[in-house]
């Protein structure tokens, strides 16, 4: 404990001042010590969903040929001959050869079985898969009868698929309606705390190309195939983050 002498006016004066910057520099010493906690602004996280659909102008067909002979040799001839006149009659209606991919094709032994339960070659099946790409979808039945008039019952269709040939224009459609979600809402969050929208910190994106939605088709050419393009699906999610002022 430190006591001041009344009797001397001047040293107690001088004594206290210089208690008093000890004291203050101290004070100063400890809060530089305490690291600077700056205020962070808030923020709001929300997400966003955007979705478009538009009508198909690409059908992908998968059509091919399958037979069985006797033998091997005979199969694969008659493979040849049931192949070639598919793609004649597919090119017949005005397919061009890049459009046309050859998915598979095959040879296999075809087994039975005698009375005494023994399996024995009984003859040899031979086949092959196209996959045939229809840029006028309202031309799609058509280029399937066609193909499968051409071979009779040598002829298989495996399945069609429908696609846009420029996905990236209904992608920016969907994107930006999707951020739109999102902006309306943390908009929306914003007003409701009192604050202001800041700055976007973050996006992040999710997308899900959605397939056909079966609708009606046209009324279809006489003798072909009836199909139902439907409409193509592109979603996409975002999750955004902004600041708040």
């Amino acid at each position: 404990m430190i006591s001041l002498n009344q009797g001397s006016s001047s040293h107690t004066s001088a004594l206290r001042r210089f208690l008093w910057a000890s004291a203050l520099t101290v004070v100063c010493l400890i809060a530089m010590s305490i690291p600077a906690q700056a205020a962070e602004p808030g923020t709001v996280a929300v997400g966003g969903h955007g979705e478009v659909s538009a009508a198909p102008d690409i059908a992908v067909i998968s059509v091919g040929v399958e037979v069985r002979k006797p033998t091997a040799a005979e199969a694969l001839e008659a493979h040849a001959v049931a192949a070639q006149a598919l793609l004649d009659a597919v090119r017949a209606k005005r397919v061009s050869d890049r459009d046309i991919r050859s998915e598979s094709v095959w040879l296999n032994p075809v087994y039975e079985y005698d009375q005494s339960g023994n399996s024995f070659v009984a003859g040899f099946q031979a086949g092959q898969t196209f996959s045939v790409k229809v840029r006028d979808v309202t031309g799609a039945g058509e280029v399937l009868r066609a193909a499968v008039d051409a071979v009779g019952d040598a002829g298989r269709i495996n399945g069609v698929a429908f696609d846009i040939g420029d996905r990236a224009v209904l992608r920016h459609r969907a994107r930006a309606a999707a951020f739109k979600d999102a902006r309306s809402k943390a908009a929306q969050y914003a007003q409701l705390s009192d604050r202001r929208l800041g700055d976007l910190v973050s996006v992040n994106e999710a997308t899900s190309s959605g397939g056909p939605i079966p609708i009606l088709t046209s009324q279809v050419a006489d003798g072909a195939v009836p199909i139902a393009p439907g409409e193509i699906k592109e979603e996409i999610d975002v999750a955004v983050v902004y600041q708040l002022r």
